[in-house]
């Protein structure tokens, strides 16, 4: 059946076929997801998980782990299906204990059905969380990945969760996906600029051995756009028109943000820490309408009405897993972001 998801795709690919006037034009989604404390029940030797496990503060049960696997799932399915039928050819997620949630999470019906596989290395965290890399193995083939360490400047200071690096192949076109998850508001903004400058210093030396190693950088940040940490610690930019290296950033949630939108709230104000930033060589095209190559197209926040608080004081608000310690059967406290790229077929 031809139904109203259907004309939205068709649609979407019949303006860019027209901006691109010759040939086919494909398109493909890019995610990221805070999966909000995605813990299976199992202790991890040398972790804090104590709060999810069956006799912890959150009386973490299995049963509550897999409706958490399920309510996951549905949300990383749907993500990028506004205009892509297929839905994300890569989501990064954030938030996760170990390869064994992430095993347990591909192994949901809705992912399964398109093979997902991940990409995950255990990392320093001293709560165990980590950050994943999903993939829809039709559309993205990954080649290396590593772990970036997060390099600290106080000997004394907790180790923190590094930088999931992983390079392949999408569309044709070499990629590398940086996802990452920033240290947190309690931590300073010192800790989140450092994060950025690390980040930035890693992407300068991919650029450098490959200038034309198209380069996502995603995650959870703990700062929006405008803060210290993206804009001059990571270097990302506001508007197009300022991209012009190779080493250059753009960063499309800068004028989302100002526009209203956002994927957490706090004192019912939205903030936008979850963000997909773009090397220049995925928005050369982009004004140029030249899609020969993987080009930056548009960038959503995956909002549905299930994701969001439906009544009392904090309607409107992503619905959790927990708050003030009682379970919600929720998802996450922040929502999805998604980005999306052309290419001519």
């Amino acid at each position: 059946m031809f139904n109203r998801l259907s004309l939205i795709v068709c649609c979407a690919l019949l303006s860019i076929g027209a901006m691109a006037q010759n040939g086919r034009v494909g398109m493909y989604s890019i995610g990221f997801y805070n999966l909000e404390n995605l813990f299976d029940t199992q202790h991890d030797e040398g972790k804090n998980d104590y709060e999810f496990l069956p006799d912890g503060t959150n009386k973490w049960t299995n049963m509550k782990y897999q409706h958490k696997l399920k309510n996951m799932a549905r949300v990383l399915a749907e993500m990028g299906t506004d205009r892509v039928r297929t839905g994300c050819a890569v989501i990064g997620v954030s938030e996760v204990e170990n390869a064994h949630c992430l095993r347990d999470l591909c192994a949901q019906e809705p992912l399964a059905k398109r093979n997902m596989k991940f990409c995950h290395i255990e990392g320093p965290d001293n709560r165990g969380v980590d950050c994943g890399l999903l993939y829809n193995p039709t559309f993205f083939t990954p080649a290396k990945v590593w772990l970036q360490p997060y390099v600290l400047k106080d000997r004394d200071a907790r180790p923190t969760r590094g930088f999931l690096t992983v390079q392949g192949l999408l569309a044709g076109d070499s990629l590398t996906v940086i996802v990452c998850h920033w240290p947190s508001r309690f931590s300073g903004k010192s800790a989140r600029v450092w994060a950025g400058e690390q980040v930035r210093h890693e992407k300068d030396s991919i650029v450098r051995a490959n200038p034309r190693m198209k380069i996502l950088i995603m995650g959870d940040m703990n700062d929006d756009p405008f803060d210290e940490s993206m804009a001059r610690g990571l270097g990302a930019r506001r508007k197009l028109a300022d991209v012009k290296t190779p080493m250059d950033l753009f960063n499309p949630w800068w004028q989302i943000l100002l526009n209203g939108s956002g994927t957490l709230k706090y004192d019912g104000k939205w903030n936008l820490f979850d963000q997909i930033v773009m090397s220049q060589s995925l928005t050369r095209g982009t004004t140029a309408k030249d899609y020969s190559s993987l080009t930056y197209y548009k960038a959503d926040i995956f909002k549905r009405n299930y994701l969001l608080q439906d009544s009392g004081k904090y309607k409107g608000n992503p619905k959790r897993t927990h708050a003030s310690g009682v379970w919600l059967d929720g998802f996450s406290d922040h929502l999805p972001v998604v980005a999306y790229f052309v290419r001519k077929l």
